[in-house]
């Protein structure tokens, strides 16, 4: 089976999928949505949930949802470590044992649900904070040298022979590092959103709004590129060919640009895994090292919150903006 038909298939078996042990479920997730939140968000929640009540249902003998304690979501933590699981989708693929970051995913899924069933006065065996997440593991640094993140972002106009493409890439590697924002708010970028000021307005993770900052450096490439663009399309940063190009509404795929980073990186011999979220990761870093507040990288980055020690620092745009600016090592 292939990809694509494999997802589409697991899409319809999510649209169709039917809970056997937990109430309500059709309600929190119209919630959800009346919420504002996106449709890729409905369907985790769906997805995580599911998986729990797939897990009541076979593995603890159909229990009741009235019968569901602390003791169960301990029984339920170990299975999802466990490496004989099949995924909930009834695709018969056994699964991987789960890191602590997508338990913890499942496990605040969980208690969104019986925060909103005990916010609708419905009945809950457990409240929320009755759920805890499990210990996440520690992991080093995953974040190249900064002038291995100098050297890929640079490597498109040496290693691309078409000036288009070469040109092109190293705006979109440049603007990330310079911006800190994820892959899909790259591709997803308007020309229509620039101006001169180097501030771009985007939409982010979970319809959450922020602005951007460019530096000049990303500047002068994005306006490089520009130079050759001879088109009407909407997208800034646009196919060159393949199925997608000339496409009105077309852009391109993160698939094509993760392979383009994972390409410069081996040519490099960067030896440190490196993605577009790397670039975004090493964006923080790099902030934090000259000693940028960490309150304002918060909403740079467009994050919900921040570690414990700083969740009550309060940061404005204009603070994040002025931080941006003097903190970043490619701003000058």
């Amino acid at each position: 089976m292939n990809d694509k038909k494999e997802t589409t298939e697991v899409t319809e078996t999510l649209k169709t999928a039917k809970f056997a042990v937990l109430p309500h479920v059709s309600h929190f997730l119209t919630s959800i949505l009346a919420n504002n939140y996106s449709s890729k968000t409905h369907d985790s929640y769906k997805r995580d949930l599911l998986t729990f009540d797939r897990f009541l249902a076979s593995e603890m003998g159909h229990i009741t949802f009235s019968e569901i304690d602390k003791h169960v979501i301990e029984l339920f933590k170990a299975y999802l470590n466990s490496d004989d699981r099949h995924t909930t989708l009834n695709t018969k693929v056994p699964e991987r044992r789960l890191k602590s970051g997508s338990v913890n995913r499942m496990l605040s899924s969980l208690r969104r649900y019986f925060a909103y069933l005990i916010d609708m006065d419905y009945e809950s065996p457990l409240a929320p904070t009755a759920i805890k997440l499990v210990r996440a593991e520690k992991k080093h640094g995953q974040v190249a040298e900064l002038h291995e993140l100098i050297s890929l972002i640079e490597s498109p106009t040496k290693f691309e022979k078409n000036k288009f493409v070469a040109t092109r890439n190293r705006a979109m590697l440049e603007t990330l590092l310079a911006s800190g924002m994820r892959i899909s708010e790259l591709l997803g970028l308007r020309l229509n959103q620039l101006d001169k000021s180097g501030r771009i307005f985007i939409e982010g993770k979970g319809k959450k709004q922020r602005f951007i900052y460019l530096t000049e450096r990303a500047r002068r490439h994005i306006d490089d590129y520009l130079k050759l663009r001879v088109d009407d399309l909407p997208y800034l940063f646009i196919p060159k060919r393949g199925q997608n190009a000339g496409e009105k509404n077309k852009r391109i795929s993160s698939n094509y640009l993760q392979m383009k980073i994972k390409k410069y990186r081996e040519l490099l011999g960067i030896n440190v895994p490196t993605s577009a979220h790397s670039l975004r990761h090493g964006f923080a870093t790099y902030l934090a090292e000259q000693g940028a507040n960490p309150a304002a990288i918060q909403v740079l980055l467009g994050h919900e919150s921040l570690d414990t020690t700083t969740r009550y620092v309060h940061a404005s745009d204009r603070y994040a903006e002025e931080t941006h600016r003097k903190f970043h090592p490619l701003g000058k």
